[in-house]
């Protein structure tokens, strides 16, 4: 799963050569805006089946590979 977001990351976000990490930090270090992180809830939602509310979704929740890992697996059944 992780690998998956990460590609998915690097491919819709990175317009550089930016090394993407799985603690490097997305929206607060500014690779995901809010408006990317919607496209990017919507992404995680549609790939694993699962509806994550949006008092969920929160930037902190979304600013690292490895919170967003921890983050949908709340909602895999």
């Amino acid at each position: 799963m992780k690998a998956i977001i990460r590609e998915y990351v690097v491919k819709e976000y990175v317009e550089d050569d930016t090394e993407i990490g799985y603690d490097t930090p997305l929206i607060s270090g500014g690779i995901v805006d809010s408006f990317s992180m919607v496209s990017l809830k919507r992404f995680l939602e549609n790939k694993y089946k699962i509806s994550i509310p949006d008092d969920k979704a929160t930037p902190e929740a979304f600013d690292t590979v490895n919170k967003i890992v921890k983050l949908v697996n709340e909602f895999i059944k």
